[in-house]
């Protein structure tokens, strides 16, 4: 089991997960709870699906108990069956992190480093944001990673990513805080975010 990162504590969990296995591997692990869409068809998303699921079970068994599948609402947001803990999912291949909570809202997001950031990043970002970027790669896929973490939180599509969602300035490091804030009807929400850096990828989570 390629399990990279396991972390849990009595009110949050998260973990991270490398995909090495092949489908057949997997398919038997969440066959009780899970089966896979069958709209879901490409290799690499059929794996990300079953290892989702079969993270997801890791980190609640760790904290509550059992594990009795996922379910989603009308926004896509995952929610676990029978279970009051909050969850969050996030894959970009070969990755597939995952976050719990028990009493708020959870997000997490996994993205590779890609040039194609700096291009998007004008449309997402605060000017502010942009300047403290800079050119630099990694720091705009944390921005990224952020927003994204932060539109799960909140558990809804309504948000523009340059006006109700802002990160503030951070000093890149391979690990370390960061504050999204959530703003709608012009009301704020501070959320305390924490962020890693892998080789060739980022993840982001709140804690």
């Amino acid at each position: 089991m390629p399990l990279e990162k396991l972390e849990t504590s009595t009110e949050h969990a998260w973990g991270l997960w490398h995909i090495t296995e092949k489908e057949d591997e997997l398919i038997g692990q969440i066959s009780r709870f899970e089966t896979i869409p069958s709209h879901i068809t490409h290799e690499q998303k059929r794996l990300e699906f079953c290892v989702g699921r079969l993270l997801a079970k890791i980190l609640l068994e760790k904290v509550s108990g059992t594990f009795e599948g996922i379910v989603k609402d009308e926004f896509g947001k995952p929610f676990f069956k029978n279970n009051n803990w909050h969850l969050s999912l996030s894959h970009s291949y070969p990755y597939v992190g995952a976050v719990i909570h028990k009493s708020k809202s959870a997000g997490i997001d996994v993205e590779q480093i890609k040039a194609k950031l700096l291009k998007i990043a004008p449309r997402i970002m605060h000017p502010e944001e942009l300047q403290d970027a800079g050119s630099n790669e990694t720091k705009h896929c944390i921005y990224w990673c952020a927003k994204e973490t932060l539109v799960k939180i909140y558990g809804k599509k309504d948000l523009t990513f340059a006006e109700n969602l802002l990160i503030s300035p951070f000093e890149l490091k391979n690990s370390g805080n960061i504050t999204g804030r959530i703003i709608v009807n012009h009301i704020e929400t501070a959320i305390p975010l924490y962020y890693e850096v892998h080789p060739g990828f980022t993840v982001v989570l709140n804690q």
